[in-house]
């Protein structure tokens, strides 16, 4: 996955996202915000699965499940 295009993101603590290459902008909750971050600290998948069991009450199917709709969601919006 290429997170290159997540590091000229703005973000909000807030969960306001700003594209400055397109002028786009976008908005997630908490975990999102968390997510876009981890991404651009270079985690990777599983790493991020790690990391959000811990922190999360989530059954690791959910998690899967709901981390690849985010993923596919950043895909769509060409973030990654």
């Amino acid at each position: 996955m290429n997170t290159e295009k997540l590091t000229t993101l703005a973000i909000s603590d807030s969960g306001f996202i700003f594209d400055p290459s397109t002028g786009d902008t976008f908005n997630t909750n908490e975990i999102g915000v968390k997510i876009i971050q981890l991404l651009k600290q270079g985690k990777d998948f599983n790493e991020l699965m790690d990391l959000m069991i811990e922190q999360y009450e989530v059954t690791e199917e959910e998690l899967e499940a709901d981390l690849l709709d985010f993923i596919q969601l950043l895909k769509n919006y060409h973030m990654v």
